[in-house]
């Protein structure tokens, strides 16, 4: 299981949210990009790295910041927030970002996020973001008409990588949703998922690499110092 620390952007600057809530943002480092050398230095070789003001708004507007992270780093990086536009798309790539990460456009176009998935193939990661497993759009300002487990029956024969944020657990520290990820795996075995939202310890992220969880996002824990880095960087996940 691969461990992703995470980036998320705000007016310019690394932030957490909690619940999902724009008001209620954490600032942590007004460089991003530092904080992207700082876990590569540290041994990390992913990142996930977040839009918040794109997610919001319906297009990326961080541009310049990803690229310098682009620039300054080797990390394997995932992108995601606004991307609503073939163009958009990639032109994200083309900078070298490793994987696009769609949400909101898969929900509301889903005949153009199937095209894409044909045409970038293994590029794409699907996010669903839930709240109660109703999926939520718009930088998690509304809620769809789908059903997490609705829209994966439907869909999951077009789908590889699906990472999953469960809102209510985000940037709270409480755990994530242990059950929502058994039943992910259990039920879609096919589907590699990636879990976001509440993970808080060593301890967390051990029980999600026995569920079968090919990679976990890990934000707010790093921020606060919840998690030893040394120890996280030495474990052994499957």
């Amino acid at each position: 299981m691969q461990v992703i620390p995470a980036i998320d952007l705000l007016n310019g600057k690394c932030v957490r949210l909690s619940q999902g809530d724009y008001t209620l943002n954490t600032v942590y480092a007004d460089n991003p990009v530092e904080v992207a050398k700082n876990f590569e230095a540290l041994g990390f070789q992913r990142l996930h790295v977040v839009d918040l003001d794109g997610a919001k708004v319906g297009k990326v507007i961080n541009w310049q910041i990803l690229k310098e992270i682009r620039e300054a780093t080797s990390l394997v990086i995932d992108f995601g927030g606004g991307i609503k536009t073939e163009q958009e798309l990639q032109k994200i790539l083309n900078i070298g970002i490793n994987y696009a990460v769609i949400g909101s456009l898969a929900i509301q176009q889903p005949n153009i996020f199937r095209n894409w998935l044909d045409l970038y193939k293994d590029k794409i990661i699907l996010m669903l973001d839930v709240k109660n497993e109703v999926i939520l759009t718009s930088g998690w300002q509304q809620a769809s008409q789908w059903n997490i487990f609705s829209y994966l029956d439907s869909n999951q024969q077009w789908l590889h990588t699906v990472a999953c944020t469960d809102i209510s657990r985000d940037g709270m520290l409480s755990g994530p949703n242990f059950d929502l990820y058994t039943q992910l795996v259990f039920k879609y075995p096919k589907i590699k998922f990636i879990a976001s939202g509440g993970i808080s310890s060593i301890t967390d992220l051990n029980k999600l690499s026995k569920i079968g969880l090919h990679g976990a996002i890990i934000g707010k824990a790093i921020y606060e110092g919840n998690l030893n880095l040394q120890e996280l960087l030495t474990a052994k996940f499957q």
